[in-house]
């Protein structure tokens, strides 16, 4: 008899195929208005395309987890982690902590970022506006949370540092 394919997977296999589905299809965007439009209207409407999804992104999950607001580290902490599991897959390398003091760390393992070798191979890299550490910006954002994040990326930094990494701290 023939399973269906969330019947064949795992929990953590799904996420991950479903996870380099959604960010395939993301780099196809992105690629398809790079060719038509070039980088500045990719990174452009990249950035608008992330900071319009944020808001939705977080009432889904925060429906769903019975959560009305975050007005804690340990709430937000709770929370990161809760819908990271889902929207932060293994292949994307990395890891997002939160050590105490108001404040979480992000670090890109040693494959590097997923978008810096997307965007690598397609040759722009240098001009790339860095979109996943934007997307966890605008996630603050929907949640109405004041931070400061060190460094404070506009540009991908692989290039000329070679890894990315960096915190953010909140303001409770």
């Amino acid at each position: 008899m023939n399973q269906s394919i969330t019947e064949k997977l795992s929990k953590k296999e799904l996420i991950e195929i479903l996870g380099k589905c959604w960010m395939t299809h993301d780099g196809m965007w992105f690629y398809n208005t790079l060719m038509e439009n070039g980088m500045e209207s990719a990174n452009r409407i990249n950035k608008a395309a992330i900071k319009s999804l944020a808001p939705i992104e977080i009432h889904r999950f925060k429906k769903r987890m019975g959560i009305e607001s975050i007005a804690s580290y340990e709430a937000l902490k709770q929370f990161f982690n809760g819908v990271a599991e889902l929207l932060i897959p293994d292949f994307m390398n990395i890891s997002f902590t939160f050590p105490g003091n108001n404040i979480a760390i992000w670090e890109f393992n040693e494959k590097k970022c997923f978008a810096y070798n997307g965007i690598s191979m397609l040759g722009v890299i240098d001009a790339y506006e860095c979109g996943p550490i934007y997307r966890i910006r605008c996630w603050m954002d929907s949640l109405g949370i004041k931070y400061a994040i060190d460094p404070d990326l506009d540009r991908c930094v692989m290039p000329s540092k070679g890894q990315c990494s960096g915190r953010m701290v909140f303001q409770f």
